[in-house]
C-alpha cells in the first residue's frame, strides 16, 4: 500500500509546485496602475507606442535582490568605515591592473587631458573604482532595475522615475532595445558607470566612430569621464586634497558640509593644520574631510575644488578619496612626479 501512496503523494506535490512557484513571481509591472501611467506619460511627452512599451513592462518584475542592495547597512556602525571602504579599491590590484590599463590607453588618455584639462591618473582611477577597468560592468536589467526601483522603493522614486524616462529615451536614441541592456542594481551603465542622464548630457562619441557606446569602446569611456568632470568645474593642474590635522572641535566644520568654502589660511586660524606644504594656497577654499573608521581616530583631509567635483561622480567623500588615493598609486607606479 505505502508504495502505491508514495507515487501519487510525489504527483500531487509535483502538481503544486509550479502553482507555488507561480504565486511567489511578482506581477509583471505592466500590471501596475502608476506604471500604466507613467506609459501614458511616455507616449504624451515623448510619442513612445503603448502596446509597445506595455509589452516591455510585461516582461519584467520587482526585483527583491535590488531592493536589498539599495538598502541602507541596518547596523549604522558598519555603514561608514573608511579603512573597509578604502581597502575595497585602493590595492595592489586595483594600481597593477590600472597602470596597464594607462598603457594600453595612454594616447586616448593624452588626448582627453588636452582637450578637458583632466591628468589621466584621475580618469583611469574612476575607472577603476566604478568596474575595475571594464571587469565588472553589471549583469542586471537595467530596465528591471530602474523600475524596481521607480515604483518599488519610495525614498527615491522620483529620482529613479526620471532615470527610467531617460534610459528609455537613450535605449530608443542609439537603436537597441531596452530589454538587451544589463548595468548596475541601480541602473549604472558601461566602463565608467554612468546613469542614463549623465550619458544623454555628458557622454561624447571621442573614437569619432558616430555613435557613443560606453559599454564596448575605451576611447569613449575615457573622454565622457573627461568631460563630465571637466563640464562639472576641474580645474586643470589645480590639486584635490592634502592630508591635514585639527586642534579642537572641528564639528562646525565638518557640518558645513564638503563643497569648499572657506579659504586654506582662515581654516589654518580655526585649528585645521594642512600636513604638507601649501605654499601659494592660502586663498584656495577648502572644506574639511573627515574619514571616520569605527575604533580608530579619524582621518583628516583639506579638499579643494577638485575634490568636491569628483564628488559628483559620486556623492561620497569615502568615494572621492579613494579615487584620489587610487589615483595618486597610479601615478607613483608611473613613475610622476608633481612638482
Amino acid at each position: 500500500m505505502r508504495n502505491k501512496i508514495a507515487p501519487l503523494l510525489f504527483g500531487l506535490l509535483a502538481g503544486l509546485l509550479p502553482l507555488a512557484s507561480h504565486a511567489a513571481k511578482p506581477p509583471p509591472f505592466s500590471a501596475a496602475p502608476e506604471v500604466r501611467v507613467f506609459i501614458l506619460d511616455m507616449h504624451e511627452q515623448h510619442g513612445f507606442d503603448v502596446a509597445h512599451l506595455t509589452q516591455q513592462f510585461a516582461s519584467i518584475h520587482s526585483n527583491a535582490t535590488i531592493l536589498r542592495a539599495i538598502r541602507p547597512a541596518a547596523v549604522p556602525e558598519q555603514q561608514r568605515s573608511w579603512q573597509r571602504y578604502r581597502e575595497r579599491f585602493v590595492n595592489d590590484r586595483r594600481t597593477s591592473n590600472g597602470v596597464r590599463f594607462w598603457n594600453d590607453n595612454r594616447a586616448e588618455l593624452v588626448r582627453a587631458e588636452a582637450i578637458y584639462g583632466v591628468p589621466p591618473e584621475i580618469i583611469v582611477a574612476i575607472i577603476g573604482v566604478e568596474t575595475e577597468y571594464a571587469r565588472n560592468m553589471g549583469s542586471f536589467s537595467v530596465l528591471e532595475a530602474l523600475a524596481t526601483l521607480a515604483f518599488d522603493y519610495p525614498p527615491r522614486a522620483a529620482f529613479f522615475r526620471s532615470e527610467l524616462e531617460q534610459f528609455l529615451l537613450l535605449a530608443r536614441e542609439n537603436g537597441v532595445s531596452p530589454l538587451s541592456i544589463k548595468g548596475s542594481y541601480a541602473g549604472a551603465m558601461g566602463i565608467p558607470q554612468f546613469m542614463p542622464s549623465s550619458q544623454r548630457r555628458f557622454a561624447v562619441d571621442f573614437d569619432g566612430d558616430d555613435r557613443i557606446d560606453l559599454r564596448n569602446s575605451t576611447s569613449d569611456a575615457i573622454g565622457s569621464v573627461a568631460r563630465y568632470l571637466h563640464l562639472h568645474g576641474w580645474q586643470a593642474r589645480a590639486p584635490v586634497a592634502v592630508p591635514a590635522s585639527v586642534e579642537g572641535d572641528p564639528t562646525v566644520l565638518i557640518a558645513a558640509g564638503i563643497k569648499p568654502a572657506v579659504p586654506l589660511q582662515e581654516l589654518s586660524t580655526q585649528g585645521v593644520i594642512a600636513a604638507r606644504d601649501t605654499l601659494g594656497l592660502g586663498e584656495r577654499p577648502a572644506a574639511l574631510i573627515d574619514l571616520v573608521t569605527p575604533g580608530q581616530p579619524t582621518e583628516y583631509w583639506l579638499g579643494f575644488d577638485n575634490f568636491y567635483v569628483i564628488t559628483r561622480y559620486n556623492r561620497s567623500s569615502f568615494y572621492a578619496m579613494s579615487v584620489f588615493q587610487l589615483a595618486e598609486a597610479l601615478r607613483q607606479a608611473q613613475g610622476i612626479r608633481t612638482d
